[in-house]
């Protein structure tokens, strides 16, 4: 059974004494290391959650920039396209010109040289038929 002596509250403070230099030399050091973890723990937490959503903020720009400049590279793509077109169908227009022109000359040219290739064979007509009838009649024609 239980006896209260002396040895009990010898036992009962060397407990307490323990207890109280446990807690001054063990627990308040390693509290106080939890709590210091604990803190810089949140203030890294929130540290992370401005740096997502600072993250979150310059993609969402990145993509808006992105959209903006395929829209602009199509806008340029088309000016340019429609210009082009332009461009072609003046040129069009005066290569078609320069070909009529050609054209003209060379109608003008082959009609001048019929009618001196006509004129140089009617010429020779005349002396072709003296010759054929010379031919034909046997006889000199004059």
């Amino acid at each position: 059974m239980l006896q209260i002596d002396l040895s009990l509250l010898i036992q009962i403070a060397n407990f307490l004494l323990l207890v109280f230099l446990l807690n001054i030399f063990l627990y308040r050091p390693i509290r106080r290391v939890i709590a210091q973890r604990s803190e810089e723990m949140g203030s890294l937490e929130q540290a992370i959650g401005t740096a997502e959503k600072k993250s979150n903020e310059n993609e969402e720009g990145i993509r808006e920039n992105r959209l903006l400049a395929r829209k602009d590279g199509y806008e340029t793509k088309e000016a340019l396209k429609l210009e082009g077109l332009a461009e072609e169908k003046t040129i069009l227009q005066a290569s078609g010109a320069r070909v009529d022109e050609k054209v003209s000359e060379a109608k003008e040219e082959m009609d001048s040289q019929a009618g001196a290739v006509r004129k140089a064979l009617e010429e020779q007509v005349v002396v072709f038929s003296r010759e054929l009838a010379e031919k034909i009649l046997g006889r000199s024609v004059q």
